[in-house]
């Protein structure tokens, strides 16, 4: 039986490095016809991604996805009056022709073939039609996927993009729930053996910079991100005053998986499988001062390494792996007697 690693098991090796400055590194990475500096994705959930997110996401150099559960006329409508690239998140089944027709024409140029699980007849279907209306136009990014076999599927089927990980973010509960799943830093190192051209990107179990670099170390080309996004003035969502700690009253919002019972009932008006769960965060305020810190750890995560590009990171990368007291020793911590 095959042992699987995730992001705590792992660390990198620190290396000789020439890196002067953490401004010369350049994280900039290519998504099908699009580039961006910043190689970081907002979760397409309604509790992180609408028009604010992605306003934030590309002045940060990265690429915003605007949720699909909602109806075609209110995605087209948080779509509309964009200057820059970013993207939208649309099904495989039902209305999913009439709705990336409708942000096609409102331009959008990135469709998200967004799925629980993308090795999928569905799937194939899906990106063949949208292949065949817009193809030369426009980049699909598809998943999730979890194996070396199924990204290698999506890829001949004409992703450009795919999501990696399955059951691996802080609010689903798939692998609970099915008993499937595969650490998504496995999933990573798995699907980095492709020979194909589609980009990686690490979606699932991100908690941290450091948990960034060590997805892009293994091979991914960019990561998607939800907990760490939530809860900010600009993700969706009211904010709520909570109980009292101590003198202060604590506030916060609402975030959720879009397989948990809520988000169902909400966007279907029933629920079936539950794969996921709905939570509240404490309010962060805004999110530039969070993409910004993300910006400066991942930098220093390369200049570690002697690296000034991702590519660079990926050939120098040596990756050990920790005891469960290293574990320990790896986290926070303050000086015990």
């Amino acid at each position: 039986m095959k042992k699987c690693l995730s992001f705590d098991d792992v660390l990198l090796v620190p290396q000789h490095s020439e890196v002067t400055s953490r401004s010369k590194v350049v994280l900039g990475n290519r998504l099908g016809n699009f580039i961006f500096r910043f190689p970081i994705i907002s979760s397409p959930m309604d509790t992180v991604t609408e028009s604010d997110m992605c306003d934030a996401m590309n002045e940060a150099g990265g690429l915003g996805i605007l949720h699909r559960y909602c109806s075609i006329e209110e995605q087209v409508e948080f779509a509309q009056g964009k200057s820059y690239v970013y993207a939208a998140a649309i099904g495989v089944t039902g209305d999913y022709l009439e709705r990336a027709q409708a942000l096609f024409d409102a331009g959008i140029r990135i469709f998200c073939l967004d799925v629980a699980h993308g090795d999928h007849v569905y799937m194939r279907q899906a990106i063949e039609k949208i292949k065949e209306n817009h193809g030369e136009f426009c980049s699909i990014m598809a998943g999730n996927v979890a194996t070396l076999e199924a990204f290698n599927r999506l890829a001949d089927w004409g992703a450009d993009a795919i999501r990696v990980g399955i059951g691996g973010g802080s609010i689903c509960s798939t692998r609970i729930q099915t008993g499937h799943g595969i650490p998504t830093f496995q999933s990573i190192l798995d699907c980095a053996q492709s020979d194909r051209d589609a980009k990686i990107i690490a979606d699932g179990g991100i908690r941290t910079s450091g948990d960034i670099v060590k997805a892009f170390a293994a091979g991914a080309d960019f990561a998607m991100l939800g907990s760490l996004l939530a809860g900010t003035d600009e993700s969706p969502g009211e904010i709520f005053e909570g109980p009292w700690v101590g003198r202060k009253r604590g506030r916060y919002k609402i975030y959720r998986g879009m397989a948990s019972k809520e988000a169902q009932q909400d966007w279907r008006g029933r629920h079936s499988s539950n794969e996921g769960i709905s939570t509240t965060v404490p309010y962060k305020g805004s999110v530039v001062p969070i993409l910004r810190d993300l910006d400066n750890g991942i930098r220093s995560g390369l200049s570690y390494s002697g690296a000034y590009t991702l590519p660079l990171l990926r050939s120098k990368a040596k990756f050990v792996c920790q005891t469960p007291a290293g574990q320990v020793e790896s986290s926070s911590h303050i000086m015990r007697k």
